[in-house]
């Protein structure tokens, strides 16, 4: 399926039933009096996030919502029928703008939540309610209010625990098959992860925990190079993001290495402050690519050079996405800390 993560649509609410007037016609009634009944109230417009859909798709291609007019009231005192809602359904981690003045109107995080867009027009009145001592026949009535209309803008931000970021071709596809149920496309050519992919990690942590591969960022990225760009704002809910880096392609060149990894801080920094402090580890990938008898020493070597300037960067495991070296450390040490970060919120 095709992954859409943002749409613009128009919505507009069903309009209110107008009232009517009318008088009662029945037989040995003589003098009947007003029978015009009130319109239906219009159909209003809700959203509401679902943990069974993860894209926005519908929305790329039908770009007009409208939702149903009241129905006109009747003699006889029938009063119109209320226009039916019309309810939206999008992912969970969906966000939803107004496209007059793009603030936020809604963030729809929680699964079933349900958030009204448009209020539907009231219904009119009909001559039934003006009539009095003094006007015995009444002919007012009124119209059916106008429903709301707005437009939206709607963006749909990944829910993970863990947000994993480097180069392409730093093996986090890979690496996310490796540990998860996940089956993204993997190829020996760049940008080969055109949308985020999630998976599950099974471990003790409440069953598990989610982990999200999003397309390859390049320099330039938060001004718009590459492909990454687009997706950078998915890392934006994790609680720790895991720096994917390439070591074993490289090697022994650390001097690449480390220059690349600060630039992956350095568009994290420039595309939002909150992103670039959230806490980031690091995994030394395609350590199956250096000899068994240097890796120590390499190990040592580039993890001194990586620390001086990755701030924020707490912990560095080396892996083999491949081979699955390394990987149940890893794993482990993001259950541990998966587990402190819930205690937390308890106390």
């Amino acid at each position: 399926m095709k992954f859409v993560d943002e749409a613009k649509i128009d919505l507009h609410a069903g309009k209110g039933g107008d009232g009517v007037a009318a008088f009662r016609r029945e037989k040995y009634v003589p003098k009947g009096g007003p029978s015009g009944g009130d319109g239906g109230r219009g159909g209003s417009i809700f959203i509401r996030a679902s943990r069974d859909i993860n894209t926005l798709l519908e929305y790329r291609y039908k770009r007009i919502f409208r939702a149903k007019n009241g129905e006109n009231g009747q003699g006889k005192d029938c009063y119109g029928k209320s226009g039916e809602d019309l309810f939206l359904e999008v992912p969970m981690g969906t966000i939803i703008y107004d496209e007059t003045d793009n603030s936020i109107i809604f963030d729809l995080s929680q699964d079933g939540q349900t958030e009204q867009l448009c209020k539907g027009g009231k219904g009119g009145l009909g001559n039934l309610h003006f009539k009095s001592s003094t006007n015995r026949a009444p002919r007012q009535f009124t119209y059916g209010e106008i429903g709301e209309s707005r437009s939206i803008r709607m963006e749909l931000s990944v829910l993970a625990d863990v947000g994993l970021l480097g180069f392409p071709n730093a093996g986090k596809s890979t690496l996310i098959s490796a540990v998860s149920a996940a089956k993204p496309k993997i190829a020996d050519y760049p940008f080969t992860t055109l949308h985020p992919h999630l998976g599950v990690v099974r471990s003790g942590f409440k069953g598990g925990f989610v982990i999200a591969d999003i397309p390859g960022l390049i320099a330039g990225a938060s001004d718009g190079a590459g492909l990454g760009h687009q997706f950078l704002k998915h890392l934006q809910r994790t609680k720790i993001l895991l720096h994917v880096i390439d070591v074993g392609t490289e090697y022994p060149n650390t001097e690449s290495i480390v220059q690349g990894a600060h630039e992956i801080c350095q568009e994290l920094q420039k595309y939002d402050e909150s992103l670039f402090n959230k806490p980031r580890w690091i995994a030394l990938n395609k350590i199956d690519l250096i000899p068994k008898e240097d890796r120590t020493a390499f190990f040592e070597k580039i993890s001194i050079d990586l620390e001086k300037g990755l701030a924020h960067s707490k912990k560095i495991f080396p892996i083999s996405s491949i081979s699955s070296d390394g990987t149940a450390t890893l794993i482990n040490g993001i259950m541990e800390h998966m587990s402190k970060l819930e205690e937390a919120e308890k106390n």
